[in-house]
Parts: C-alpha cells; structure tokens; sequence
C-alpha cells in the first residue's frame, strides 16, 4: 500500500477536536490530508483507550476516517524491554481496528548494542501476523547521530522508513530532509522515506509558515510520495496559522498563484507577527497612505502593533488576481467593535517572497 500525500500523528484523540470522531474527520478532509496515524499502544499496553469505562476512544475514529476515504494507521512507542509483549498487542490492536499501516516509535531506548536481538523479535512477531499490513519505522532524522539504534534490524522488515525531520532551534528543513535522505541511502536495505515534520513548538522555538512550506515543497521536490507531521494535537489547538498551511498546501501540484496571499492573510488572522514577517523579503517596503517602512524588523513591529490595537481582527478574501510576480486581492477586516474596514492591496514578489505590499483602505 502506497501512502501519497500529507497526514498527521495523533497522540491523544481526546486533544483533537474534544475526541468526537465525525469532527476529527470532518477536518481531516477539509485539510485534504490522505493518512492519519494514531497512537494505538504504548510499550505493552493499549493507548488511547479509556480503562475506566472500557471504551476504545480509536475505534470511532478510525471508522469515521475510513467512510471518507482517509487511510488509517496506528503507531506505537516501544523499549524494547518486553519486545514480545509488545510485539502481540501491535498485533491486536492493528486487527482489531482494521488498521492498515502500523509505525514504530523507535527512540532512546533503542539506543543500546544490545537491542538487536530485542529489534528482531519484536519485527518476527509483527512480520508473523500483519503479512498485508504495512509498517514503518519513527526515528531519529540522522542516523550517524544514533549510530547504536538497530536500524537493519528494524529496516529488514520495514516497508517504509519515517524519519523524525524536526528541525528544532533550527529554520533549514529543507536542507535537512534532503541530509535525511542522503543517510538512510548509505544504510541497507533504504526503504522509501515518508518524513514527518515540525508543526509543534519547543523550548521557544516554533517552525514557521514558510519553513513548513520549505518542507513540503522540498518532499515534492525529490520526490517523495508522502509527508506526515507532528502532531495534529499541537498543531491544530495551538499553532492555527501553521495548520491552514499545511491545509492549503495541494499534495499532487505546485501552489497557485493565490497561495502567498492565503499565507499571508492566514499568518494576520493566527495574530502571528512572525509568520507574516517571513512572508516578506529582507528588503521588503510597505506602504499604506500614512507610512511607509522597510525591512522584516519593521514590518513585523508595525504587525505587532496591528494586533495589540485590534485585538481580535479577522481578515477574509474577497477576491484575488495576478500571476508571475504580482498578485491582487481585496479584503475586509472584521473588529471587535462589530464594524468592518474593507481595503484593496498589491503584492510584488522576489524569490518567492513578497518585496513590496501597497495597503490602500477603501473608504466606507
């Protein structure tokens, strides 16, 4: 089974979308994602699933996802401690869901010489009765980093590889996917690479909207079939800006024209004065009929202060234009008063980024 196109990792159905599986679904293809993986175990137990009251909080998920056509997969953490054990609840719990991929959470405590033996005895039972179920294995991004992981033992039996591309502290995915790659290829047998990427935040560090666009557009780029993130539960409670990306980023061709836009208008709604600076060029100027500022510095204090006036402005589209590097849209911005402001604005673009921005509000 071929997995194309973007999914996400949920760890805790009960944080995406309050645990109700229409809705979950529901979003899964508004967002036009393909593949959804839950975690389905921990170690030698059952995850999410509610012991008190004896109910399988993944089961109603995946049936909803699977009447819209999404495909499901389970994930599990393992240790490596109790290889068997593990080994017969991925098992039950990918049979008795009806799962049709499973991944590895395979991590630190992997990183021991010696787990081969535990690497291959939890693969044998696996191997042994999922003979049509895919499987993968979740590990670290650079193998020459975690050079005593099991990575044969684990990749004998694999049909994919999941690589944890998380460029934390760092703002060069694409340099690092393509590093990815390059280092499982040294590794026999390579087996196709679908990376999961960063859409969550850490020790204040949080990935940004053109960096998720740097990843997606770079996975294309070399050709791969598919790409995950983590995690649905971060993403979509936390970082929205990030999510509508990942949203509207379309899998099977190159953005349309109106995609900065969208990105733009996106990263002022999420209240992300960050996000919208890194839409712009470093030189970029912007001009409205009171001022006008240059440089990302600048832009993003003047969006600061943008959302620190207008607490909770929302903008909508209400029509766009342009090709090549020009784009037109007109807008209409809702206030907490109830008013609204409707302007027209004007984008040149540079590389891909937007070097110059004309604002002009349309009196009432």
């Amino acid at each position: 089974m071929t997995l194309e196109g973007k999914g996400y990792y949920i760890w805790q159905v009960r944080m995406c979308e309050k645990g109700n599986a229409e809705a979950i679904a529901n979003v899964a293809q508004s967002a036009g994602l393909t593949h959804i993986l839950i975690k389905v175990a921990d170690g030698i137990y059952p995850y999410n699933y509610d012991w008190k009251t004896k109910t399988d909080l993944a089961k109603p998920v995946v049936q909803a996802l699977k009447e819209r056509g999404i495909k499901v997969w389970g994930w599990q953490y393992v240790y490596g401690e109790q290889p068997l054990e593990e080994g017969r609840i991925a098992v039950r719990r990918v049979q008795e869901l009806g799962l049709e991929g499973f991944s590895i959470d395979v991590e630190r405590e992997y990183e021991d010489n010696n787990k081969k033996a535990a690497a291959n005895r939890y693969m044998n039972e696996l191997r042994a009765n999922l003979k049509d179920v895919a499987i993968a294995i979740s590990s670290y991004r650079f193998p020459s980093y975690h050079t005593l992981v099991p990575w044969r033992e684990f990749l004998n039996q694999c049909d994919y590889n999941m690589p944890q591309v998380y460029w934390m502290k760092s703002h060069n995915p694409g340099e690092q996917l393509r590093r990815c790659v390059r280092e499982f290829q040294e590794i026999k047998p390579f087996r196709p690479i679908i990376p999961t990427g960063s859409a969550f935040s850490e020790q204040n560090w949080t990935a940004t909207a053109s960096e998720i666009l740097e990843f997606l557009q770079t996975a294309q780029d070399i050709n791969l079939s598919a790409a995950n993130f983590w995690s649905w539960d971060y993403c979509r409670n936390n970082l929205p800006n990030l999510w509508n990306v990942i949203s509207d980023f379309p899998w099977g061709g190159q953005p349309e024209p109106s995609d900065i836009t969208k990105l733009l208008v996106s990263a002022i709604n999420a209240h992300a004065p960050i996000d919208v600076a890194n839409l712009y060029h470093q030189d970029a100027v912007h001009i409205t009929a009171e001022r006008t500022i240059q440089g990302t510095e600048a832009i993003r204090t003047w969006y600061q202060d943008l959302f620190k006036r207008y607490p909770q402005i929302s903008l909508s589209l209400s029509g766009t234009s342009g090709s090549g590097a020009s784009r037109a849209f007109n807008w209409t911005a809702s206030l907490a008063t109830g008013k609204t402001a409707t302007g027209s604005d004007t984008l040149g673009l540079l590389d891909g980024k937007i070097s110059y921005h004309y604002s002009t509000l349309v009196p009432s």
